[in-house]
């Protein structure tokens, strides 16, 4: 990869929330950065495009799934074991 996960995820986000990449943090929530569920929807497809995963996504039981949303941090580690356990 040339760039890392945390940068391409976070150019993915800032996309979708029509910000500049600088204007995404780690910490920033999807709802502070302005997201709401059609943006992370569309957000998740290119995340699952860039990196060729599959997100796995229950929205009638968000609980039962290890991918984490509540931050841009926890989207980024999320995305990382899915692509560790893809070996790569």
């Amino acid at each position: 990869m040339t760039a890392s996960v945390q940068d391409r995820v976070i150019a993915i986000i800032a996309e979708q929330a029509v910000l500049e990449v600088s204007d995404v943090g780690p910490d920033a929530t999807l709802a502070s950065l302005g997201l709401d569920s059609l943006g992370l929807v569309e957000a998740i497809f290119a995340i699952e495009e860039a990196f060729d995963i599959a997100v796995p996504f229950n929205a009638n039981e968000p609980a039962q799934t290890d991918f984490d949303i509540t931050s841009v941090a926890s989207i980024v580690a999320a995305v990382e074991a899915l692509v560790a356990r893809q070996g790569g």
